[in-house]
């Protein structure tokens, strides 16, 4: 198996360069593992930021959704109504069959 290569960093500003070298010295690691974990914690931050934004966005729909129900899902007393209404209607028509 042939050994992994190493990171080709090719930076065309120098004094960027020399900061995120700096930046790596004091952290105490080398530069390739320094721009790892800096792009890893921006891909997290990344992934971080869609989801917070995706579960805002789905309470929205749920909201949305649960204000469209309320206005054709009939209220407790109207549905207990109904429910009367239909008791006395099946009871009528049982005794209709009954005479």
């Amino acid at each position: 198996m042939s050994q992994p290569k190493a990171m080709n960093l090719r930076f065309p500003d120098p004094a960027q360069r020399a900061a995120i070298e700096a930046a790596a010295r004091q952290e105490g690691v080398s530069l390739q593992e320094y721009i790892l974990s800096a792009a890893y914690a921006r891909a997290t931050a990344v992934e971080t930021h869609f989801l917070d934004a995706f579960s805002k966005s789905m309470a929205r729909s749920g909201d949305a959704f649960a204000e469209a129900a309320s206005a054709t899902d009939p209220t407790e007393e109207r549905r207990a109504a109904e429910l009367t209404a239909r008791q006395e209607l099946e009871d009528q028509q049982e005794r209709g069959h009954a005479a």
